[in-house]
């Protein structure tokens, strides 16, 4: 049982996947927080242009 038990505190190769995890999960995270940042902007752009294009056309 000791053995087992020495054995399993000294393995770390479920340590490799774990980091790997957490890299992908900040990655996302950072991806997220830039795609809410910019959404405003974009959709205030092309909010803009489709009313300069509906104008051109003669829309309301």
């Amino acid at each position: 049982m000791r053995a087992l038990l020495s054995r399993l505190l000294t393995d770390d190769r479920g340590a490799t996947a774990l980091e790997y995890g957490l890299i992908i999960a900040l990655i996302f995270l950072v991806a997220l927080a830039g795609i809410t940042a910019f959404a405003s902007a974009g959709t205030g752009t092309f909010n803009g242009a489709m009313a300069k294009l509906s104008a051109a056309i003669g829309g309301a």
